[in-house]
């Protein structure tokens, strides 16, 4: 009785968090008709409903989503124990999830990645690519990584990158066809690439700072893109003007492809950061992680 409780709890509890028997089964190793089966025994026996079934999805019912938040803890201090019971090995080995977004993993994360994964050849590292302001303790995340400015105050925080200065740049022809701006304001008579934020579902407005006084100007264009490389190219290519981290531009700017406009108001935002719950439990490969991103 105890060996079939914990083995279907175990199963709802993975069928609860991703919403989808295909998905929960795939972790599991088993069939869907076997998942199935074992759900509708541990709702038999608790002599309750846990899941609403639909034909697109799965969703608890009040009853189950109260059962799967009291579980949670205890699941996640016995997989941080097994964690640690790995880590008694003579190599230090185990699985990190982490979430990043796009300029922040291919600047600063994935570089670190590749000496970090040779150097621990045990380790397993998976990383998310996502622009939006991840939950990461919802997507069961052991970290993530944003500007400083945005890390949650119930979030430790590691600085892992120096501060990161935004620049606004066009093309030579672009700027000699509409002209060069020389305040925010002039944004609005030029066409901009805009970019839409993945969590809040609107369009970013582009930021700006001179002397204590900030603006946030939102700009309009034919063209929005998420993907900064393209950004980046349709600035490049004439398309307009775009707002994205001057490291990203250096090379473009040197070879003069694109110019670097309004620099006395792009501002400087303090670097990106590693961040976790404060109630983590680390595990020997999520410090190991954590030392060698550390920015000095």
């Amino acid at each position: 009785m105890l060996k079939d409780n914990f083995n279907d709890l175990l199963s709802f509890m993975v069928v609860a968090r991703e919403r989808s028997f295909t998905r929960a089964a795939a972790q599991l190793g088993v069939s869907q008709s076997a998942l199935s089966h074992a759900m509708r025994n541990l709702e038999a026996r608790l002599d309750m409903r846990l899941l609403t079934r639909t034909t697109r999805s799965v969703v608890p019912t009040e009853a189950g989503e109260q059962l799967f938040m009291r579980l949670s803890p205890h699941l996640l201090e016995i997989e941080s124990e097994l964690a640690a019971l790995r880590d008694t090995r003579d190599r230090p080995a185990g699985n990190i999830r982490l979430t990043a977004g796009e300029h922040a993993m291919s600047a600063v994360l994935w570089p670190a990645l590749k000496a970090f994964m040779a150097t621990y050849p045990d380790i397993n590292v998976e990383v998310t690519v996502d622009n939006g302001l991840t939950d990461i303790v919802d997507g069961r995340f052991d970290a993530g990584v944003r500007l400083g400015e945005q890390v949650a105050k119930d979030m430790i925080a590691v600085r892992i990158a120096p501060d990161m200065r935004m620049a606004v740049v066009g093309s030579p022809d672009y700027l000699a066809r509409f002209g060069v701006p020389d305040h925010p304001e002039q944004l609005a008579q030029h066409r901009c690439i805009n970019m839409r934020l993945p969590t809040r579902g609107g369009l970013y407005a582009w930021e700006f700072q001179r002397d204590g006084r900030e603006i946030r100007v939102r700009v309009e264009g034919q063209l929005t893109l998420n993907d900064l490389p393209q950004r980046i190219d349709a600035a490049a290519s004439g398309l307009g003007l775009a707002y994205v981290p001057e490291d990203t531009i250096q090379e473009a700017i040197a070879s003069g492809t694109l110019i670097h406009v309004l620099k006395e108001w792009c501002p400087t935002f303090e670097g990106y950061h590693l961040y976790y719950p404060s109630r983590r439990q680390h595990t020997t490969a999520f410090a190991l992680l954590l030392e060698s991103l550390r920015y000095p």
